[in-house]
């Protein structure tokens, strides 16, 4: 009961539900531009919190990841163009939809699906994290560090391509991490002589840098394709309609569960997923990329689940299980809170006023999914130049604001064009922000494991939990790249044969 009165308590009596309403209204217009992911509109917005409440800061940045979660779906089902990466599963069936003229019936199916799929997400996050939360207790400096290893190591089997471009992706926020003081003596590194980089480089920069910027100059290389806009009005689904949904839902709510804690699972992992399962468990498979309802309710369910579970490998352990909660776990921390258990009892009220703030922001998902719908979808269908200028300005001036320098702008651009370079090659972006987040952390807990050892790395397999950790971080890598290579390799020379 202290948990609840904690989360009323900062509900009713801070801007906390304002903050919970206007951060989904936000994130409902940003992931209905196309090109502007969940983390780009959240980072967009971190720099005007740094003067709020750190609760209010933390339910606002939360609130625009649940509505930008489901605004991708606008494009995805009008325009066959989806606003998010979790929303391309959602194009298979909603834009089929859309042109039979039930563009409406498939925007409310996916608010709908949405919005349970995020409450499924939120009783998740609550049962869940606090509990794993107190495993860290037991955590010693070599478990810290193998508990970093393993979250670089799962990042990096799990992205798309190459694990090789993981590992360079993480090594490169690994190297940024290292700029400043050491963290054991304090001495200057790679600091170049320049005083500005002397504590470091601020992570909010870099992350404006890869993901805002670096998607901006992706999106002016490619060519804008003026859109007709239709009248479309949202329409709920019928109680008939959720005789055939509630498996669908149930479906990607339990996907979205289990990829929300698998660091790098996403929304997108999860969305597409949950469409073969739905589609493997429908009573109507010939349906499906024909306009089907439930290949609209799965993906919407999963990723909306998403949202809440993808907060408890962050809270818990600090390791950011997507883009967007390592947008978020750079809020923390730069509002001087350290994820894991000490979060519950230093500050109780950012904790349980998350808890509460996402409830009301999954409940506010609903009304103000239909309320903004006409202007989004006027926003949809605008020149591309003109959505991109006004967000260039909120980059610069929200960058500038922070600590009203220059040099800042030139790190954000610095850091925009290596975003942009390592889009074009297909190299991951998640790695580098892990390695730049876990740098210190990784090389922090490195050097005091072999203070205490006297040298000897001998202490990373004696300590039970850093084995363990070591031992699956070696078991990912292994069943996610080198078995399947190896696979590969065989399977091409019996074919030689």
């Amino acid at each position: 009961m202290d948990a609840v009165n904690i989360a009323l308590g900062v509900l009713f009596t801070t801007p906390a539900i304002f903050a919970a309403f206007a951060g989904v209204a936000y994130g409902i217009v940003g992931g209905a531009m196309p090109g502007i992911s969940p983390s780009v509109a959240m980072a967009l917005l971190v720099p005007f919190t740094l003067t709020m409440d750190p609760t209010t800061a933390i339910i606002l940045l939360a609130s625009v990841y649940v509505g930008a979660e489901y605004g991708g779906s606008i494009p995805a089902i009008l325009i066959n163009t989806p606003g998010t990466n979790a929303a391309a599963a959602t194009t298979i069936d909603g834009y089929a939809l859309h042109q039979q003229g039930r563009g409406g019936e498939a925007l409310g199916i996916s608010l709908m699906a949405g919005v349970v799929g995020g409450l499924v997400g939120v009783i998740a996050l609550v049962v869940l994290t606090e509990p794993l939360a107190k495993l860290a207790l037991a955590f010693t400096p070599p478990a810290y560090f193998a508990l970093g290893i393993l979250s670089l190591s799962v990042i990096a089997s799990l992205t798309e391509g190459s694990l090789v471009k993981g590992l360079i992706s993480g090594v490169i926020g690994l190297m940024i991490a290292t700029i400043g003081s050491d963290p054991i003596s304090g001495v200057t590194r790679f600091t170049f002589g320049i005083p500005e980089v002397y504590g470091g480089i601020n992570f909010i920069l870099i992350m404006m840098g890869v993901f805002a910027v670096s998607e901006l100059l992706i999106q002016v290389s490619l060519v804008d394709r003026e859109r007709a806009g239709r009248d479309t009005r949202i329409k709920l689904p019928s109680l008939k309609s959720w005789k055939r949904l509630w498996l669908p839902v149930s479906v990607g709510s339990g996907m979205g569960i289990f990829e929300g804690i698998t660091p790098g699972g996403g929304g997108a992992v999860a969305s597409f997923l949950s469409y073969n399962e739905a589609k493997r468990w429908s009573r109507h498979p010939e349906e499906f990329g024909k306009g089907s309802i439930e290949g609209i309710a799965a993906p919407e369910a999963a990723n909306n689940t998403v949202a809440g579970t993808a907060l408890i490998p962050t809270l818990s352990f600090g390791i950011p299980g997507s883009n967007s909660t390592a947008v978020l776990l750079g809020a923390l921390l730069v509002h001087g809170m350290q994820p894991g258990p000490m979060l519950f009892t230093q500050n109780p009220d950012v904790m349980y006023g998350l808890y509460g703030g996402l409830f009301v922001a999954n409940i506010a998902q609903l009304a103000i999914g239909m309320l903004i719908m006409t202007p989004c979808i006027w926003l949809v269908n605008r020149p591309k130049r003109y959505r991109l200028a006004i967000i260039y300005a909120l980059v610069f001036s929200g960058v500038y604001s922070i600590d009203n320098s220059a040099f800042d702008l030139i790190i954000v651009l610095m850091a925009g064009v290596l975003g942009y370079v390592m889009k074009l090659l297909k190299f991951p972006m998640l790695p580098l922000v892990l390695g730049l987040m876990l740098g210190y952390m990784v090389e922090a807990n490195f050097r005091r494991s072999l203070m205490v050892s006297s040298g000897d790395p001998i202490i990373f397999f004696q300590d039970p939990i850093s084995l363990g950790l070591l031992v699956l971080s070696g078991l990912m890598i292994f069943g996610s790249a080198i078995w399947p290579a190896l696979k590969k390799l065989y399977r091409q020379r019996t074919a030689a044969s």
